[in-house]
């Protein structure tokens, strides 16, 4: 089951292709990024594949900071476009949904309407003028951190990136823990929520904190210079802004969906990434 959960959870939160993995999905899901109904999925596989989420998120954390030091320094771009180059690629990777998903919920919780006719503005396929207004504050403010930790030096800017796309992916593990309703029968959200036990969402934040601690203490031994204890700071305060606002969409719209999951994971990602760029400069 691990393996299957790791691969459905590569297949439902990137774009990134794994042989095999439709097998687990089901038609037509093992494709992309939520490209199919999830209908298949069992609840088992729905809570494995959550549990894998942070992971998935070390991945592309990875594969964006490769981006960022690539384009800072072997070709020369500066941090503010190298930055824009990382937060770019991720919007690939995931195909923009975490960023569509956030200004569906911006959207939703602005209209001020009960909890279904919420949920039926979120899910038009236009987009309204606060959902437009967050979106772009949202992208301002991640390249802005990131690029402002970049500009700080001794890798920071890697560092406070993987930390802020985990930070994401834990958001969402821990919304899927047991006792978060689905706010819909169908859908995304519908097949995940409550299907992470409390425990292994409690354990995943333990080791994220954990190895953010730890890559501040030992930074400089490898780096040459600290990242500073905004660290694990950052990575605290992300998942605390985004549990407020989960709780929120949780009473407005009477549990998660899709789309509330991937504005947790952005929501996450942005606040992570603010926090991490307060460090002492070097």
């Amino acid at each position: 089951m691990r393996g299957k959960g790791l691969r459905l959870a590569v297949t439902l939160l990137t774009v990134i292709p794994w042989p095999g993995a439709a097998g687990d999905a089901g038609p037509g899901d093992g494709t992309g990024a939520c490209t199919g109904p999830p209908r298949a999925v069992s609840l088992p596989g729905a809570a494995a594949a959550m549990a894998w989420a942070p992971a998935v998120g070390l991945l592309l954390g990875v594969a964006a900071s490769v981006v960022l030091l690539l384009a800072d320094h072997p070709l020369g771009t500066g941090p503010l476009t190298a930055s824009v180059l990382a937060v770019g690629s991720l919007a690939l990777l995931t195909r923009g949904l975490h960023l569509d998903g956030l200004a569906d919920l911006a959207d939703g919780l602005a209209s001020g309407k009960p909890g279904p006719a919420a949920l039926d503005v979120m899910r038009r396929p236009d987009i309204g003028a606060l959902g437009a207004v967050t979106l772009v504050l949202t992208l301002l403010l991640q390249v802005a951190a990131l690029s402002q930790a970049v500009s700080a030096g001794y890798g920071r800017g890697a560092a406070a990136l993987i930390a802020a796309v985990v930070t994401g992916r834990l958001a969402i593990t821990w919304a899927c823990r047991r006792g978060v309703p689905a706010a819909r029968p169908d859908g995304l959200g519908a097949l995940v929520a409550g299907s992470v036990r409390p425990v292994t969402a409690a354990a995943a934040c333990v080791v994220t904190l954990a190895a953010a601690a730890a890559a501040a203490a030992i930074w400089p031994a490898l780096a040459g210079g600290a990242p500073g204890w905004t660290l694990p700071l950052a990575v605290a305060a992300g998942l605390s802004v985004a549990f407020g606002v989960q709780r929120h969409a949780v009473r407005r719209l009477g549990g998660i969906t899709g789309d509330v999951l991937g504005a947790l994971a952005e929501i996450a990602m942005t606040v992570t990434l603010v926090v991490a760029a307060m460090g002492r400069p070097a």
